[in-house]
């Protein structure tokens, strides 16, 4: 769960077919502009041991709340055991339908993530394949796609997209665009009116600028700048090193560094990564942004309501990770934060609230 920078708007979309258990969908040209697109990352199979099925009751609050999309990173080893790629647990599948069927149900736009892939993730351990050197990771990812592009043919991409890889680390190019162009493939010879997400190289910081020739594709940046910020004493970012600054200096806008950070010095760093993307007539989503619980919350909202200025003043969608946890509006464990209680859940009103004014 590395995080970085981030994307925009898409028009016609459409699919077809059907699959058991969904209905089926006579599917006329539709549009659809993922820029319209606010939503949350759902966790509930981001890593494998902890597997938590998805709610129901959350897709109602959202839709409820006003907001229209989901983005579920998912872990393949929930369904199949390292290295055993063509052996996958109908029993998670199943509960992935779930989401699909209630993302439908209440107007959700459901995006499937493979944030630990064959052969990739950003998060240790690593996988014991190469997906960008080994040709059997590649084969066994195209193939985990393949299943998912056949079970969900028949689900509009009003309602349903892909998001290929999570946070692609500084690799070349040309090696990126080859797994890039073998999923797309895979999907499409199946679902070829699927609209897919590709993550931007250096953990989501900026565009593959090569794939220009494929259709419906929306590429997705991150809203983590400066990490300082988004990611203080979050241990899996920096461990045990020391964090640059005491907490109680910690503010928005910061100086650290010699350098001064502000709404200004956010929009010029998105702009100048995504606007060779958008030149091109590319389409942008931001896949995740947030601020981790250690931030004082203060701090936070004000961050926060910037990278929401940014995002509307450039016609970006957005993600926010999460809906629950560190990052989230509900069940965050802020130390600093007067809670709402909601259906048994600590709520943070005044970031919900933020949000909302700002979406």
């Amino acid at each position: 769960m590395r995080r970085r920078n981030f994307l925009k708007t898409m028009t016609g979309l459409s699919a077809i077919c059907m699959l058991s258990g969904f209905p089926l969908e006579i599917a006329a040209r539709e549009k659809l502009k993922d820029s319209q697109w606010r939503g949350f990352n759902l966790l509930n199979y981001f890593t494998a041991g902890y597997p938590k099925p998805f709610d129901e009751e959350e897709f109602k609050w959202m839709r409820d709340w006003g907001f229209n999309f989901v983005r579920l990173p998912l872990s393949y080893w929930n369904w199949s055991k390292p290295g055993e790629y063509y052996q996958m647990d109908e029993k998670v599948l199943a509960d992935i339908d779930n989401a699909v069927r209630w993302g439908q149900q209440y107007g959700i736009h459901v995006c499937i993530n493979l944030h630990r892939a064959p052969g990739y993730c950003v998060n240790k351990p690593e996988e014991p394949e190469n997906l960008f050197r080994d040709q059997s990771a590649l084969d066994g990812c195209a193939y985990q796609w393949s299943v998912f592009a056949r079970r969900y043919k028949g689900i509009s991409s009003k309602h349903l997209s892909f998001n290929l890889l999570n946070e692609v680390a500084d690799i070349p190019d040309a090696e990126y665009e080859r797994v890039v162009r073998r999923l797309v493939s895979e999907i499409r010879n199946i679902s070829p009116k699927r609209v897919i997400m590709i993550d931007g190289l250096q953990w989501g910081g900026r565009p593959l600028l090569t794939i220009g020739d494929l259709p419906r594709i929306i590429q997705c940046g991150r809203g983590y700048q400066p990490m300082l910020i988004s990611h203080y004493e979050a241990s899996w970012v920096f461990g045990d090193r020391p964090m640059q600054i005491p907490r109680e200096q910690l503010a928005w806008p910061l100086d650290a560094d010699g350098q001064h950070y502000d709404e200004a010095w956010l929009g010029d760093m998105l702009r100048k990564a995504w606007t060779p993307l958008e030149k091109q007539g590319g389409h942008v989503f931001i896949g995740e942004f947030g601020c981790h619980n250690r931030t004082p919350h203060q701090v936070a909202l004000k961050w926060l309501e910037d990278n929401l200025d940014i995002f509307k003043q450039n016609n970006w969608g957005w993600a926010l990770w999460n809906l629950s946890g560190s990052f989230g509006i509900m069940d965050s464990g802020r130390s600093d934060v007067d809670y709402e209680d909601f259906h048994g859940h600590k709520l943070d009103r005044k970031m919900l609230d933020l949000i909302l004014r700002k979406k």
